[in-house]
């Protein structure tokens, strides 16, 4: 009888761990989502967006890298209407049970310097004298501390994210990677006091970290890794993996892999995406030919939520939710950097699914469990 009970419970004990087991397997630890970036300039299309967001993914990224109203939020006066009157529409639009990430950042679009200002219309030539500071001026800070607690107050985010690609700049200026460690260690000592319970972070480009992917000096990478580590709650990842050495010629399977090595932090990934159509870019004088297609998209979607699943990620955004042909058109069609993300969405141009967003449903409708 005794042994019949044993095998009973050992039995059940089991089939309980098989049935956990595939029940992580369908839980999806991480949220999913989108930026609001419109596929052209058009009520229709900034409403379909959010519609769409609302539909597709559990979370939305409100991604302010466009210059900073440094002389109003120093002052304490009213910020300009362009500004303004592009919150209220967000706010507007994003639906209240959908969970915000939003992010700013004190550094400007090129990561070479500090960002732009945002009056009558974004990124603006810095007024005096903030066009004569560097990162470590106090009023720099100061400004900078003020903006991000009105965007907080704004927005009311569930994460909040206060440098985009930081560690580019230590790419691009080495020279004043000092001077922007002095604002970032007092940006989030300053704003943990305040919020505790708010995850907040900076995103690094995951691409330059790991050696051989790019030209970026790993000496330095690893530097500024060390440097951001201690003042981040969790380590973002911007991951292009096209803009590497492999471009569109293979996926790179252990980028992320080698990333997730590098640090101990909790991981997100703030940005991504994957060319559906081809394009080239001119860089040094030189063409660059991408050949992106649906299946390499569809291939690096099911790769890189599978891997935030397996490293238990906080998020996972996809940069841009539909092509943006109609913008592109717009502006010229140049041959500029911003076509390397034209064709990175779910959806075409024409709004028709790519096979890339059927991978992405599938994890968007496993039960969310985040970790922790």
């Amino acid at each position: 009888m005794l042994r019949f009970v044993f095998v009973c419970l050992m039995l059940f004990s089991t089939l309980s761990s098989a049935a956990h087991a595939q029940q992580d397997a369908e839980t999806r630890l991480f949220r999913m989502g989108f930026t609001p970036f419109p596929y052209e300039i058009s009520i229709p299309a900034v409403l379909s967006v959010y519609e769409r967001i609302a539909e597709d993914g559990d979370l939305i990224a409100h991604h302010f890298d466009n210059g900073v109203p440094w002389t109003e939020a120093l002052s304490g006066e009213p910020f300009s209407d362009h500004l303004l009157d592009d919150w209220n529409l967000r706010l507007g639009l994003t639906p209240p049970e959908l969970p915000v990430l939003a992010t700013v950042t004190p550094i400007n679009f090129f990561r070479n310097g500090l960002a732009g200002y945002h009056g009558d219309a974004e990124d603006m030539p810095l007024p005096a004298p903030f066009d004569s500071y560097s990162f470590d001026h106090p009023d720099v800070i100061s400004a900078f501390i003020a903006y991000s607690e009105s965007v907080i107050e704004a927005f009311q985010p569930d994460y909040f994210l206060f440098g985009i690609e930081v560690n580019l700049l230590m790419k691009m200026r080495p020279d004043l990677w000092d001077d922007y460690m002095v604002l970032h260690r007092d940006v989030y000592t300053t704003l943990k006091t305040r919020h505790p319970d708010l995850p907040l972070m900076v995103s690094v480009t995951g691409i330059d970290l790991v050696p051989g992917y790019t030209e970026a000096n790993n000496a330095d990478q690893q530097r500024a890794l060390a440097d951001i580590v201690d003042y981040t709650d969790v380590l973002a990842l911007s991951v292009y993996p096209y803009m590497t050495a492999y471009m569109t010629n293979a996926i790179p399977y252990d980028l992320i892999d080698q990333i997730a090595a590098l640090t101990d932090l909790p991981l997100a990934i703030s940005e991504t995406g994957y060319p559906a159509q081809p394009f080239a870019i001119m860089n040094q004088g030189i063409r660059l030919e991408f050949t992106g297609t649906p299946a390499l998209q569809a291939e690096w979607m099911a790769h890189v939520l599978e891997r935030a699943q397996a490293h238990e990620m906080r998020y996972v955004i996809n940069f841009v939710l539909q092509d943006y042909d109609a913008i592109w058109e717009m502006v010229g069609a140049q041959e500029d950097i911003s076509i390397a993300w034209r064709d990175t969405g779910l959806y075409d141009e024409t709004g028709a699914e790519r096979p890339a967003l059927a991978a992405w449903r599938d994890w968007l409708s496993r039960p969310l469990s985040p970790p922790g």
